[in-house]
């Protein structure tokens, strides 16, 4: 099985049409959300786990281009200031995946990297904004 985390942008004429229903459909992929922002005549962006077989993703993929949708790989990465951390653990509550955890008896937030999704519900839970997230690369599917 292959999976990857993509990224997705939609023009304002096409972000009403149901393309990514049909990476399931026609495809025999499936797919899970981690963020979206769709709104009616307007761009659309939306992040998504997209998994399959390699012949069927290499086709999902040449589908969305045909239909004009951006397609990039997810390339970003969450990073958090471990010497300004008050290791309040406001950021472990949001944490869909338990990237951001309490070790316990010492009381510090841990980040366990291959956990995280980069939701970004951390950056906004934390109350000393030590957590960000910025992009490593730019990797657009040819």
């Amino acid at each position: 099985m292959y999976s990857q985390i993509l990224t997705l942008r939609f023009s304002a004429d096409i972000v009403n049409e149901p393309v990514v229903c049909y990476l399931s459909k026609d495809f025999d992929l499936t797919f899970a959300i981690d963020k979206a922002t769709i709104l009616p005549r307007r761009e659309g962006f939306m992040v998504l786990k997209l998994s399959g077989s390699k012949e069927n993703f290499d086709k999902g993929i040449e589908f969305l281009k045909s239909k004009g949708v951006s397609v990039k790989e997810a390339s970003q990465e969450m990073n958090r200031n471990e010497e300004k951390c008050i290791h309040c653990g406001a950021c472990t509550a949001v944490c869909p995946t338990g990237a951001l955890s309490i070790k316990r008896p010492e009381m510090e937030v841990v980040f366990d990297k291959e956990k995280c999704i980069v939701c970004e519900l951390c950056v906004s839970a934390c109350i000393a904004r030590v957590i960000n997230v910025s992009p490593i690369t730019d990797v657009f599917f040819e």
